[in-house]
């Protein structure tokens, strides 16, 4: 582990101590490591150093939009490869929350989720990705009955 220091005036520093503990952060050290990896991966991401990631879109949209809800399950059935999971919650008599867990090309998922969020009638569109590093196909255990398949790490 190595140790730095920073200088930062008086309020800059009070506005970090309330944010730190808003967040519950144990400490300053803790609450910097979580900045700089944040935004560390925003770079390698926005970079295109990330190539692979795992990704969570939120979007809400009216369900009474014509064909809208026919139209986003067209999507995500034609990209099925990235799609690993969806989660759908009604809000009220109109509007529906749609979540879901998207994994492959960094490019991919992005392009996805701008296609999803474009729709019209869908509002509120949030994609938050998570670089990844490939590990090379394997299987588990004794024999060769378990088909291979990788693990995705999250990148550092």
């Amino acid at each position: 582990m190595q140790r730095f220091t920073i200088s930062l005036d008086d309020a800059l520093a009070e506005q970090f101590d309330t944010w730190i503990a808003r967040r519950a952060y144990a400490n300053r050290s803790e609450a910097v490591r979580d900045l700089l990896r944040a935004e560390l991966q925003h770079t390698r991401l926005q970079g295109g150093e990330a190539p692979h990631c795992v990704a969570n879109l939120s979007y809400v949209y009216n369900h009474h939009q014509r064909d809208l809800s026919e139209r986003l399950t067209a999507l995500q059935h034609d990209h099925h490869d990235l799609v690993a999971a969806t989660m759908h919650v009604h809000l009220d008599h109109a509007h529906c929350l749609e979540t879901l867990i998207l994994r492959g090309r960094t490019a991919d998922v992005t392009r996805l989720a701008d296609s999803l969020c474009a729709e019209r009638g869908v509002h509120h569109g949030k994609l938050n990705l998570v670089a990844v590093d490939l590990h090379q196909p394997h299987r588990h255990g004794k024999g060769t009955a378990q088909a291979p398949h990788v693990h995705l790490k999250p990148s550092h």
